[in-house]
């Protein structure tokens, strides 16, 4: 069977929707019939809890597979009320393992040897920390592509620049194929001007490079992870479904583009 597409979510800044777009794009997809598997790799583990998952009640975590060498698969829960997803989860004991990566081998690598070898998934979203740290630089080096989720606020390019120079590094010594699966625009508020300023500001500096598609902010979105739930269950009909389920579509078309 082929190997799955792997891409990692990331952006340092907090507060972002980089959780939020990871479980909803990975639903949107399984949505559409595909296997899709989602790393929860932020200690966190929001991605974790926003599926319905208690961290504290497990007795493994992706904490076991970067560290500890266990097999991915091993540790990995089906999502009952998300048909085709698949979650590796986390625990805030994750928050210890950039001290304890420093001192193993291969230690950016850790993720991507666990991840080799996959073949049960069309999909592998990897879901990062706020931060730059070794544990986001294991999803880079995992990774096919990097999708960049960016708020419509007043500082969201600011972090941008940081974050493009080290997947520059990241190219150069670690992963020379990562690329750039796209920038989303995320926590659009239709009713100010700052964001529809920030959007055609993206748009201006990376064209192509951001999404058609722009997730709005909404109530019901934010909702969605207190019920366990994403946003294509909790309110399927809503606008923040739509938006996912164009982003989903979006992101497929270009990877078609990609490998032809």
């Amino acid at each position: 069977m082929a190997r799955p597409r792997i891409v990692t979510v990331c952006n340092q800044k907090g507060g972002v929707g980089k959780t939020t777009t990871a479980i909803n794009l990975g639903a949107a997809l399984a949505e559409r019939g595909l296997r899709i598997l989602l790393v929860d790799c932020d200690p966190q583990a929001n991605a974790t809890s926003g599926l319905g998952i208690r961290p504290k009640g497990l007795e493994a975590s992706i904490y076991d597979v970067v560290v500890l060498g266990r097999p991915l698969l091993e540790v990995a829960i089906p999502i009952t009320q998300v048909p085709g997803l698949t979650l590796v989860p986390s625990t805030v004991g994750l928050a210890g393992a950039e001290l304890e990566l420093a001192e193993l081998p291969l230690r950016e690598s850790r993720l991507r040897l666990a991840l080799d070898g996959l073949s049960d998934f069309d999909y592998v979203l990897l879901d990062t920390p706020p931060s730059l740290g070794l544990l986001t630089v294991n999803c880079l080096v995992a990774a096919d592509a990097m999708l960049i989720p960016l708020q419509c606020e007043y500082y969201a390019l600011e972090g941008l620049t940081l974050l493009t120079h080290t997947q520059s590094l990241v190219r150069q010594s670690l992963n020379p194929a990562l690329r750039l699966a796209g920038i989303v625009l995320t926590l659009f508020d239709p009713r100010t001007v700052l964001s529809s300023q920030v959007v055609a500001e993206v748009r201006r500096q990376f064209g192509d490079q951001a999404f058609a598609t722009v997730i709005p902010r909404s109530v019901r979105v934010s909702e969605a992870p207190s019920h366990g739930l994403p946003i294509t269950q909790y309110d399927p009909t809503g606008r923040g479904a739509l938006a996912y389920r164009a982003l989903a579509e979006e992101l497929l078309a270009r990877n078609s583009q990609v490998a032809a």
